[in-house]
């Protein structure tokens, strides 16, 4: 028989070890060198192991390697070859194994479930990847069931089951209501982790038709929805109190098996009235530190990255005031195979030996397989240089075609790891990978190290020649390193020249030649010096340098090590730097710094700037500190304290300061004990009982304060009986049972001797009760335990110390513990004011059922839905707080036409109280907002279409939507006005019949019943043959100013749709302008909250146009008045503005006589701001377009048909006009908000084709009209 030697364990692996660090070769990394050698494959990329996947996806299974040559990939498929060219849907990326499954046109992820493996394979080996199982992820619907109502008595307990649909991977679930909110969880009612909703008991608010458990399941983004499940809770009184019962898990004991590194959750949840809290321990043990989290108000145990030694017994308590109930739940940790020792890389020279070594974990052990190039070893060919020792594979004098990828694989019932690990064995003659000729330059004196990065297979031997002819270098004036490098410790001039290196091994012999050249150092022969200069003069620091005539030198200058500052005044020389007109900044250390390529020297000398020597003057100076202290009339309560001043140095002293030490409480801090004029060198000083005292004096002058004296002696004072009590004394509960008696503790020399202690009173206020009393030590606090809650108490708190007690302290009032309110608000009632303000009352609860201080009312309310969309949305609760004992408030901000819920709760210092029953209103109707956008495209020469969106709050039902439009001429005229009204379901609208090559305005607003909402503006241009650009710009900007506020109107020439804003400021102030923006398109805006009496500057810009502005205009407001009620006709202002109209009224009039006198017509029009109300423009009777008169050039008005003027430009005319405009005769003014008061007056039309008469006095534009 033959027998086999064995060695000891430990020695076989020390020995496997050594010889893995002797013989295997380190690859440089050299990018070159890695491109040429051969490699086998290498496995650099991969899909999980279980891979789930999405079946609506192109399923793609990464398979990536690396090797030289580039590997070829092969794939299985259960075990067995996997012929991607037989199925059209698989493709593979070319250079690559991975696989692409192309689903998405027409493939079924279901038909390719299943085991893959990938195999990267070149003529060194093959390395395989894990088994990479596919499975497509799975949502299934909900089964079918009929669920009965639950009918549960009050205080029993309830399990609502999900029973989720079985999906890959499991669903998350949650509960939620119809309204889509998650469901109120607490440690009465939670989710468990199998996904019921667990009620320890159940309460009448738990009673609701709509709990719904939801699935959603995370790979394909879908949720299920369960059948929702009705709660009706009914009342039987009284309700009976119950014990704990454990819900789940059921029984006592259980068992749990978790795998190492993964999360352990336990869970119990249990049953019981009042609701029991559960509590975890591990039997004789403790719950890991850092790793242990509770959740779901304690009743899931969560412990992260779990080992081994966190099997054991776990028990969770479950206890209310009735008894507890507690379950052991047993954990075991098992653990899938994990690695101790990872097989790694092996590259070796023919001959040479190396080990594999593969260990890995787990429980239970794992067992070890080895596979070569992707076949178990046992059946793979044949390598005599090849022999397999349980968890290592040992190899002897391998040659290269032992080259091959070897497989480790560790695995036990819980799992298994797969490592892949080649041996490489190349055979390399050597090469050197320094490049040749490198010049090394080296400061003499210090090292230098010349570079010979080599590699080859054996590993070379390295040798080191000086010169072509020389000796090879051995000795103690060089170091050879094992990567190659040479090191000269100690550079000197005759070490220059030239190095070869020769290495060489069985396979052949290179030589590399580099240069070494030594250099002189860098040296700072003349450093620049410490100077001290006067301010304003010259100073000049030098730094005069050597260095080798072969280095160029940088020299650099610092102050501080910074940068010099950007000062002409700082002059940088060749070898000195000079600062002219020195100044107190220039005061701090200056270094040169010298910089070559291969060394840097550096000096520093510090610069001290002083003033020009003054004329000798007095040197005023704080006093010396008195001396001579001396204590005299030593009494019980007071003693006298005498001293000697020091020198006052130029400056009389005004006062002294005494302070004393208490060395028996507190030595080493001084106090202020008091002060005397700078006269007096003695005072009485009052003392307490008990005290240790010592004093110092200092003195005080014009100056300063003296350095204290020397401490005079010590005087211990006589014990005596506390003078004073605590003060701030409280008495305030922390719990429902408890009364808090809380004081300020008495300072050490307050005690008055010592043993103080402090002896605490009280008794319930308005009970015919005895004092309690207790004595305590020198704390700060005591509490009454067992107290009712929230009752009065007296309370007072006496000093004594060893020789008796303090006076007779006073009493206060406190109040034991609060508890939370008992009862809801009654009789909630809701008033609906209008659409977005509501008035809530209710009955203020009694103040026994407070239990407590009351601090006031919250109401919550919240929107359950819109009632013109009939959506819900994600409810946000709003929550109002009304102090004291209010018993109703105002809710404001609320949404029109809508459904809102609320509730009331009483709260007090502990919380709030039960909510009232939810009261349910709904707000009325309300105007709608503007239509969200207006947008005008497809502009012909007769038609433009419209397209808008509706209001982002209709306010109501939408009733029809209103479109009025007039065309607006050159000057900014507008023609007649038309109004459309168009059904509300309707969302555009082409206009036909327009006027050719014509500027509309259009404005749009929605209705509902209550009336019309805001108005959206817009304008637009039918198309004409060419249109000359717009250059923006506003002009013609003018003020009319009042006390407080101003109105800014302008003309604005540019594109459509420009955003206005109005900057303003109080003119000649440097302060910021202040920017308004203005709503729409408007032309004018109001500046309110001005000062009366103060100029301000204005300009109007336009956003979005480059930053275009209007030049600036100035004006001022009106004085302050005693009273708004004035006269208008004695205002200076107003007589100068009527005097202008008549003045212009009067030259009009005149113009238009001498014209008509010369036989033309001319028009003279009325002229109204462009962006005006469209309803106030004046119109013919006849043909409804504006007043006017003709010439004998056929100035027509604007009208169906008209056209531009021949050059094909639109022109618009310089405008004169001014607030006088908009006027109503003399009387024109503005109100206090800044809007006109008559605007538009002479004529106000209710429909635009009414004509021009009016019932009102003519406006003077009109009476030019009727004039002419």
């Amino acid at each position: 028989m033959v027998r086999k030697m064995s060695i000891p364990t430990s020695k076989t692996s020390l020995l496997l070890f050594l010889c893995q660090i002797i013989s295997a070769l380190d690859v440089p990394l050299d990018s070159k060198l890695l491109e040429e050698l051969s490699q086998p494959p290498t496995i650099t990329q991969q899909s999980p192991k279980d891979y789930i996947v999405d079946p609506r996806e192109n399923i793609v299974i990464q398979c990536e390697a690396k090797g030289k040559p580039p590997p070829s990939f092969s794939w299985t498929r259960n075990g067995t070859h996997f012929d991607i060219d037989k199925d059209a849907q698989v493709t593979m990326k070319p250079n690559s194994g991975t696989l692409v499954i192309n689903i998405m046109n027409g493939g079924k992820a279901e038909a390719y479930e299943g085991v893959y493996q990938c195999t990267a394979r070149n003529e060194r080996g093959a390395a395989i990847s894990n088994n990479i199982v596919i499975r497509p992820s799975r949502s299934p619907l909900w089964t079918k069931e009929k669920l009965e109502p639950n009918h549960v008595r009050e205080g029993d307990s309830l399990v609502l089951h999900c029973r989720p649909p079985v999906g890959l991977p499991p669903p998350i679930i949650f509960w939620m209501d119809n309204a889509f909110q998650r469901l109120p969880q607490s440690e009465r009612v939670s989710q468990g982790l199998n996904g019921d909703l667990y009620f320890s008991n159940v309460q009448p608010e738990d009673t609701r038709e709509d709990y719904i458990c939801y699935a959603r399941f995370n790979h394909t983004q879908t949720i299920q929805q369960k059948q929702p499940i009705s709660v009706k809770v009914f009342s039987t009184k009284p309700v009976t109190e119950r014990q704990p019962v454990l819900l789940t898990p059921t029984g006592s004991t259980s068992t749990k098996v978790e795998l190492r590194g993964n999360v352990l959750l336990l869970e119990c949840i249990a049953a019981g009235l009042p609701t029991p809290v559960i509590r975890w321990i591990k039997e004789g043990g403790e719950l890991p530190a850092n790793r242990t989290f509770f959740e779901n108000f304690k009743k899931t145990l969560k412990i992260i990255d779990v080992s081994e030694a966190d099997s054991g017994n776990y028990k969770c308590i479950a206890r209310n005031t009735l008894g507890s109930v507690h379950h052991v739940i047993s954990v075991t940790v098992k653990a899938a195979p994990y690695w101790i020792t990872a097989p790694r890389n092996l590259v070796l020279s023919p001959g040479e030996d190396g080990t594999l070594i593969c260990r890995a974990n787990g429980n239970p052990k794992p067992s070890i397989s080895w596979l070569a190039n992707g076949v178990p070893i046992a059946i793979a060919p044949e390598d005599p240089s090849r022999k397999v020792d349980g968890d290592t594979i040992i190899f002897s004098h391998v040659q290269e075609r032992s080259s091959a990828v070897y497989q480790c694989n560790a695995s036990n019932e819980y799992g298994y790891l797969l490592a892949n690990a080649f041996v490489n064995v190349l055979a390399e003659p050597p090469r050197i990978l320094t490049p040749a000729n490198k010049l090394y330059q080296v400061i003499a004196d210090r090292p230098a190290l010349l570079d010979c990065a080599y590699f080859g297979s054996p590993k070379p031997e390295i040798e080191w020649f000086k010169g072509v002819k020389g000796s090879i270098l051995r000795g103690n004036e060089y170091v050879f390193h094992d990567n190659g490098t040479l090191e000269i410790p100690v550079a000197q001039k005759n070490n220059a020249g030239t190095y070869t290196c020769v290495a060489r091994n069985e396979l052949g012999k290179i030589q590399n030649e580099v240069h070494l050249e030594i250099k002189d150092p860098t040296m700072i022969i003349k450093q620049p010096e410490y100077k001290v200069i006067q301010r304003y003069g010259q100073v000049s620091f030098e730094c005069i340098i050597k260095h080798d005539s072969t280095l160029l030198p940088t020299v650099t200058w610092l102050k501080d090590n910074d940068e010099l500052p950007d000062d002409e005044r700082f002059l940088v020389g060749k070898d000195n730097l000079t600062i002219m007109n020195v100044t107190d900044k220039d005061d701090g250390t200056y270094t040169c710094i010298v910089n070559t390529t291969l060394d840097s020297v550096s000096a520093s000398a510090v610069l001290t700037v002083v003033a020009a020597p003054p004329t000798p003057a007095i040197i005023y100076a704080r006093p010396n500190p008195p001396f001579d202290l001396e204590l005299t009339g030593q009494l019980e309560r007071s003693v006298d304290l005498s001293w000697i001043p020091g020198d006052e140095n130029n400056s009389p002293i005004t006062n002294f300061v005494i302070e004393y030490e208490d060395a028996l409480h507190e030595p080493g801090v001084w106090h202020y004990q008091t002060e005397v004029p700078g006269t007096q060198t003695t005072v009485q000083l009052k003392l307490s009982p008990y005290v240790n005292y010592s004093f110092r004096v200092i003195a005080v002058n014009r100056i300063g304060r003296s350095q204290p004296s020397e401490p005079s002696e010590q005087y211990l004072t006589k014990s005596a009986s506390p003078d004073e009590n605590p003060a701030n004394v409280q008495g305030i509960g922390s719990e429902p049972d408890n009364l808090v008696i809380t004081w300020e503790p008495l300072k050490g020399f307050q005690s008055n001797g010592p043993g103080l202690q402090y002896k605490v009173s009280w008794r319930q206020k308005d009970v015919d009760d005895e004092w309690t009393s207790v004595i305590v030590a020198n704390v700060s606090k005591y509490i009454v335990s067992g107290t009712p809650t929230f009752v009065p108490y007296e309370v007072k708190v006496q000093a004594l110390n060893d020789l008796g007690y303090a006076p007779e302290p006073s009493e206060v009032i406190g109040h034991s513990g609060e508890d939370l309110p008992m009862v809801a608000p009654g009789n909630v009632q809701v008033h609906v004011i209008n659409s977005t303000l509501a008035k809530v009352h209710w009955d203020p609860v009694p103040l026994k059922t407070v239990r407590g201080h009351l601090q006031g009312y919250k109401v919550y309310y919240w929107k359950v839905q819109s009632l013109s969309r009939r959506s819900r949305r994600h409810v946000e609760k709003n929550i109002l707080t009304f102090r004291g004992n209010k018993t109703f408030g105002m809710l404001p901000g609320l949404e029109p036409y809508s459904s809102y819920k609320l509730n009331v709760r009483v709260v007090n210092g502990k919380g709030e109280g039960p909510a009232s029953s939810d009261k349910v209103f709904k707000t009325p109707e309300g105007v709608p907002s503007s239509p969200s956008f207006l947008k005008i495209t497809n502009p012909t020469l007769d038609s433009l279409t419209l397209e808008w969106g509706s209001p982002t709050h209709p306010n109501g039902v939408l009733t029809s939507y209103t479109l009025k439009f007039q065309p607006i001429n050159n000057t900014h005229e507008l023609g007649p006005l038309v109004e459309i009204r168009i059904p509300a379901n309707e969302s555009s609208l082409i206009l036909k019949n327009l006027n050719y090559s014509t500027r509309y305005k259009f404005y749009f607003n929605a209705q509902t019943s209550v009336g019309s909402g805001s108005q959206i503006t817009e304008e637009a241009v039918t198309i004409m043959d060419e249109v000359q650009p717009l250059y923006p710009r506003i002009r013609n900007v003018t003020t009319a100013a009042a006390e407080t506020y101003a109105n800014i109107s302008w003309e604005y020439e540019g594109p459509d749709h420009a955003n206005f804003y109005v900057e303003y400021g109080v003119a000649g102030s440097k302060e910021d302008w202040k920017k308004e923006i203005v709503n729409g398109s408007r032309s004018f805006f109001v500046l309110k909250g001005l000062t009366p009496g103060t100029a301000y500057k204005v300009r109007v810009g336009a956003e979005g146009l480059s930053g275009f502005r209007s030049s600036e205009d100035v004006f001022e407001t009106g004085p302050a008045m005693a009273s708004r009620q004035v006269d208008i006709a004695t205002q200076g202002w107003f007589i100068g503005l009527m005097c202008a109209v008549a003045l212009l009224i009067l030259i009009l009039l005149i113009v238009c006589f001498i014209r008509r006198n010369k036989g033309g017509k001319y028009p003279v029009k009325e002229k109204e701001d462009a962006h005006a109300d469209p309803e106030i423009q004046p119109m013919k009777e006849d043909d409804g377009t504006f007043g006017e008169y003709s010439d004998a050039e056929d100035h027509k008005p604007l009208k169906k048909g008209s056209r531009t003027p021949s050059d094909r430009t639109v022109k618009k005319e310089d405008s004169d006009d001014s607030l006088v405009d908009y006027g109503e005769g003399v009387n024109g003014q503005f109100n206090e908000d800044g809007s006109f008061i008559g605007q538009y007056s002479g004529k106000k039309e209710k429909e635009p084709a009414e004509g021009n008469e009016s019932s009102e006095a003519p406006s003077p534009v009109n009476a030019m009209n009727s004039f002419v």
